[in-house]
């Protein structure tokens, strides 16, 4: 039998042998058999008969008395902290912060300042790599009137505002002839914040992850601006708001009421198709007639 393994059964037989098993334990990891021998107190083997039992609180052996389990603990961590990895990694990881908490909130759970703070910080999708800006939305936060386009051209990017460009000076218009303005009972948004662009850095529609990933932060303006009605600026804006097959043709949808959010829902082309095809400026019209009847109609 080795000296050591001789020492804990002597240890064990005066009542202290958890203690100096757990320290021997520890130090083995660290130190030689050897170097052991050498930091631990002599003991004479010769002892015929087993010490005494006393009770452990006898002032005398209070020293040697047996710690409490979160002490002991405490106390074999300090001695050697590579020795306790296994169980430190038992112990449970505290409460992550509250800014880490908040940071995944929800958009649904979000007010105004810290939705457009969400998306100026946005990386939900591979689009926040070549963005200079995101487009959060400009106009009337309490408009009853909702424009909403596909998402971010050239124009935007740059100045982080919709529809900047000539389809936005063509949009414009458009809310003059219906008694409206830019920031005036109405509000400009996009299906995506940032700009979708191909490998060649022109303007593309957003793939469906990109729409998927950005919808909220739309659902959510939509709940806060609380808009009596909406006008989907052409295919993207349609389709991703009534969740319809991506074949599905704007001139389809033209001319309907539909619904989104249980509010009423125009779809008409999108500016930047009229200044390609002038003579469907009609058809615009009269879907913005149909808009403009269906605001007169509703309650207030």
């Amino acid at each position: 039998m080795s000296e050591v393994s001789r020492r804990s059964v002597f240890l064990d037989e005066i009542g202290l042998g958890p203690i100096w098993l757990r320290r021997e334990g520890v130090l083995a990891s660290t130190e030689t058999g050897a170097e052991l021998a050498d930091v631990s107190p002599p003991v004479d083997m010769t002892v015929a008969a087993p010490a005494p039992t006393v009770a452990m609180s006898d002032p005398e052996l209070q020293p040697y008395a047996v710690p409490a389990p979160e002490t002991a603990v405490a106390l074999a961590r300090d001695a050697a902290p590579s020795a306790w990895t296994e169980d430190e990694a038992a112990i449970p990881a505290p409460p992550a912060p509250a800014r880490a908490i908040a940071s995944l909130q929800s958009p649904a759970a979000m007010d105004w300042p810290q939705l457009q703070k969400a998306v100026a910080e946005c990386t939900a999708c591979g689009l926040c790599r070549g963005r200079k800006n995101t487009v959060f939305g400009v106009g009337d936060s309490k408009a009853r009137w909702l424009f909403i386009g596909e998402g971010p051209g050239r124009n935007e990017d740059s100045q982080g505002e919709p529809f900047v460009g000539p389809a936005g000076k063509l949009l414009d218009n458009i809310l003059l002839a219906m008694g409206l303005a830019r920031g005036e009972n109405a509000y400009i948004a996009n299906i995506v914040k940032c700009r979708p662009t191909d490998e060649n850095g022109r303007d593309r529609p957003p793939a469906a992850d990109e729409v998927a990933a950005c919808l909220p932060y739309l659902q959510r303006q939509i709940e806060l601006i609380q808009p009596t009605v909406l006008v989907a600026l052409g295919k993207t804006a349609a389709l991703s708001l009534l969740g319809l097959d991506p074949s599905t043709p704007v001139s389809k949808l033209r001319g309907s009421v539909h619904r989104y959010a249980e509010r009423p829902l125009i779809v008409t082309y999108h500016p930047a198709y009229l200044l390609r095809q002038l003579a469907d400026k009609g058809k615009v019209w009269s879907d913005l007639c149909l808009a403009m009847s269906t605001y007169a109609n509703i309650p207030e």
